[in-house]
């Protein structure tokens, strides 16, 4: 999941962007140094021809512009000097050609990839997700291995955009996502659905191992300002069954995130902890 996460999180974006350019500049550069050395191949056989013929040329009895053997060899290095200039045109319009198609090919993905992500928090938004879990589940079909859907729920988290603002509900929801990203396997999928609702999407785990997961998402303090904000949520787990499709995972395990939301009846915040100064 982090290499997934990081292959298309805006915040590579910027990296990313100049790694692509670097490489671009890199083989033009290369692809010059080739034109070069093979134009010096060519400009050394020429001096060669030259040089073989010198000593005919000077024995010719004609005047030096009447020999014959003088002729060709100008023509021939005329030839030769249109050639080169014809070969630098090509390059030089292929290696445009390249660049825009490159750079077209980069904004595509790019684009393609931002809209599968969420801009705050870095990972996959609904839109991948609900694709994501359709592979998964014909995956799974076809192998025969568990697959099991994580819903969570930030607890009071209106509360604490009340009372510490939204740039405090931003961070919450940005430690919460980094803590996702961190405690999954790679092949697992963390999204976030939107608002304060994440998913987990665990392959080969049964419902069983999700005491395993949640455990490792235990004692999540987002600092915020001079607060440090605990966090804590609320989740629902289902496993695929034969015959489920992505809805009805979604909406068992949204069933089950409701009651687990309604047995929370704890009235009050979690207190919070102040930064020393």
């Amino acid at each position: 999941m982090d290499s997934q996460n990081a292959e298309i999180n805006p915040k590579n974006v910027t990296f990313r962007s100049w790694e692509y350019s670097a490489r671009l500049r890199e083989l033009r550069r290369r692809d010059w140094w080739i034109w070069a050395f093979s134009v010096l191949v060519i400009l050394v056989l020429t001096a060669s021809v030259i040089s073989l013929s010198l000593p005919e040329i000077l024995t010719e009895k004609e005047s030096a512009f009447g020999s014959s053997v003088l002729e060709t060899i100008v023509g021939l290095v005329g030839v030769i000097v249109i050639f080169i200039c014809y070969l630098t045109y090509e390059k030089i319009l292929i290696n445009r050609l390249r660049s825009e198609l490159a750079e077209r090919q980069f904004d595509s993905s790019l684009w393609r990839n931002l809209a599968l992500v969420d801009p705050l928090t870095g990972l996959y938004n609904r839109r991948f997700a609900e694709r994501h879990m359709n592979m998964e589940i014909a995956r799974a079909r076809r192998r025969g291995y568990p697959l099991t859907l994580i819903l969570f729920d930030l607890n009071k988290f209106k509360q604490i955009n009340d009372r510490f603002g939204h740039p405090a509900g931003d961070a919450v929801l940005k430690g919460f996502a980094e803590h996702l990203a961190r405690v999954v396997r790679e092949g697992d999928l963390a999204a976030r659905l939107g608002g304060d609702e994440f998913m987990l999407l665990l392959t080969d785990c049964k419902a069983s191992q999700v005491s395993d997961v949640l455990g490792r998402l235990e004692s999540i303090t987002v600092e915020s300002g001079n607060d440090l904000i605990p966090v804590t949520f609320s989740q629902g787990a289902v496993e695929y069954q034969d015959g489920d499709r992505p809805e009805d995972l979604f909406q068992y395990a949204d069933k089950l995130l409701y009651e687990k939301k309604q047995a929370n009846t704890k009235p009050a915040m979690p207190p919070v902890s102040r930064i020393s100064m």
